[in-house]
């Protein structure tokens, strides 16, 4: 039988609801928590009422006793209740965080300008919310009606006062959740936008200083801040406005259930026990309200945070572990295939389709701006915006799992990008080091001998972003890693724009090494070298498939072309005037 839609669960509510067994063991606790609480009303009603009108102190040493006995089996309830919702974070963070730091970085490829870090924030935010006083808020707030029968029971109006206060209390939640959740929303939105804008600046900032840029961006920066400020501002005014309500009604509370009971006191309706009991009860009754209003900024906060992770993981489903293929041959196919970019009308890439053999070297071509760049990105399955059929193997290649295919696919991008750790490390991937595999790539790539130079050898740091080394040994190590492993696939984007001669030379090399392991590679390249060791050109030319096929049929229909276009361009060059042979040129 189908589910229902709307019966169906979120991915994360499912592992919510995985945890009720926990959440219903802290609502048992919550209720011995709270019945308990009666303790020190009972106490007082019998001190006042009993024990001061008997004057006898074997009832108050029993009471007295009795009452420690009731607020230790109280605090032992709270305690368990937190220690219980602190491992239940703990549980709920390990159970979402590997999902949610794929769903992340599969958002980060998709959507430009897009954070990884918010995700795992968010689920920080809903964990630490768990564990705060905001959720037990939540538990207490069920046990206001006892608190308030209760006052029914020592006195009516006492119960309609503490009826009145709650309905107060109520409606300033009610009010500050329609009226701080969208500023507050505004506010982090700004304010992650501001340091967005100054953290991806920072990155450039030898660029920045050397150019004079500083104070220009400053200056844009400083309009992101304080719109920031502005809006951070707005509702932090609202908030306070709202606590400062709350106060005098906790206060007005407080002092006039005071003065109710000592007024039924005074009219002989009510004992002095009771008139100070009705006063701490209804403090305890309207407290988890009261709570609730002081904690409403967590849980809209919260709130916000649950609704952005559950987008993200419905967008971003987890990929089913059980899906397991044969390692790729490398045949790549492209059918019908348009590549667009957000913010650009016009597709990048226009009704590709070709197909590569397994083993087959390619060299990709075209001028500046081509969408050579997009093309290698659609091949590795990054580029998020595709229309069409990329198929590797047959296979779409985002049907695969890419931790599964990853290390079938050498990617080279066009930007290197190392990150902070050793030589060894930026070549192995990050995985489990294999150091006759490192060893191996470094010398593929013509590195080895230079590594050695290194004080530590394969153990040098490069540090952050790579930024101790030279443009070429970015590039050289960036090969490495490409090849580490003996992928299927390599793709290398302007492998030798940092390279020297000599650099250059390894390169090649190593394309013809990869050839006759029978790797598949594709070269992107604007240098002519890479024609000598390819099997296929791929000319591309705004987007489109100006030339595919065999190295040398295309470069003999290249060169047919432009001899007939500079036979055409002498010919026009040399023709006569127009009016030379115009009869009517005289006239």
């Amino acid at each position: 039988m189908k589910i229902p839609e709307f019966f169906k669960r979120s991915d994360l509510t499912s592992t919510l609801w995985s945890f009720r067994r926990e959440f219903v063991i802290v609502g048992i606790f919550s209720m011995i928590a709270n019945v308990l609480m009666l303790a020190p009303t009972l106490y007082m009603l019998q001190v006042y009422d009993r024990v001061l009108a008997s004057q006898s102190e074997l009832t108050l040493i029993a009471m007295s006793l009795l009452t420690l006995f009731l607020f230790a089996i109280m605090a032992f309830a709270e305690w368990m209740r937190s220690r219980l919702l602190v491992r239940t974070g703990v549980r709920l963070d390990s159970q979402l965080s590997t999902q949610v730091f794929n769903a992340s970085f599969e958002s980060h490829l998709s959507q430009s300008g897009s954070n990884p870090s918010r995700a795992f924030g968010d689920l920080i935010q809903i964990r630490q919310f768990l564990t705060g006083n905001g959720i037990f808020a939540f538990f207490d707030a069920p046990w206001t009606p006892i608190y308030m029968a209760v006052l029914f029971f020592l006195h009516p109006w006492l119960g309609v006062l503490g009826v009145v206060f709650a309905l107060l209390q109520a409606a300033l939640a009610w009010f500050g959740h329609r009226n701080t959740l969208a500023p507050s929303e505004a506010a982090a939105a700004a304010q992650a936008e501001a340091g967005s804008f100054l953290q991806s600046k920072l990155r450039n900032a030898e660029v920045l200083e050397s150019m004079g840029m500083i104070r220009s961006l400053q200056l844009r920066w400083a309009e992101r801040h304080q719109t920031a400020l502005a809006r951070n501002g707005d509702s932090q005014h609202l908030m306070h406005r709202i606590t400062a309500i709350s106060k005098f009604i906790r206060y007005s509370q407080q002092s006039l259930a005071l003065g109710a009971g000592a007024l039924l006191v005074i009219d002989g309706q009510l004992s002095p026990g009771g008139m100070i009991a009705a006063n701490v009860l209804m403090t305890r009754a309207l407290s988890p309200i009261d709570m609730l209003v002081s904690s409403w900024r967590q849980f809209a906060g919260m709130r916000a945070a649950f609704v952005r992770l559950e987008t993200l993981l419905a967008d971003y489903p987890e990929r089913d572990p059980a899906l397991k293929r044969v390692a790729p041959t490398g045949q790549i196919t492209l059918r019908k295939v348009f590549a667009l970019a957000a913010g650009r009308a016009e597709p990048i890439l226009k009704n590709v389709a070709f197909e590569v053999p397994a083993g087959c070297v390619t060299a990709i071509l075209g001028p500046s701006g081509s969408g050579k760049s997009t093309l290698a990105r659609v091949m590795v399955g990054i580029w998020p915006n595709v229309s069409g059929e990329v198929l590797l193997d047959g296979l779409p290649v985002e049907g695969w799992n890419r931790i599964e295919l990853g290390p079938h696919i050498g990617y080279l991008p066009q930007d290197v990008e190392l990150f902070e750790g050793s030589i060894a490390e930026n070549i192995a991937r990050f995985s489990q080091t294999d150091a006759a595999k490192v060893i191996e790539a470094a010398k593929s790539a013509g590195l080895h001998e230079m590594i050695l130079r290194f004080p530590k050898g394969y153990d040098t740091s490069i540090g952050e972003a790579g930024n101790l080394l030279s443009g070429g040994q970015r590039q050289r190590i960036g090969l490495a890693r490409a090849i580490y492993g003996n992928p299927m696939i390599v793709v290398l984007d302007e492998p030798n724009a940092n390279l020297d001669d000599m650099g250059e030379a390894a390169l090649y090399k190593t394309v013809e090494e990869l050839k006759a392991k029978g790797k598949t590679v594709f070269l992107i390249t604007h240098r002519p070298g890479a024609v000598a060791v390819a099997d296929r050109i791929l000319l591309l030319r705004d987007g489109t498939v100006q030339a595919d096929g065999p190295r040398d049929a295309v470069v003999a229909a290249l060169q047919s072309a432009q001899q007939a276009a500079q036979q055409a361009a002498r010919a026009a060059s040399s023709a006569p005037p127009l009016g030379a042979h115009n009869p009517f040129a005289a006239a």
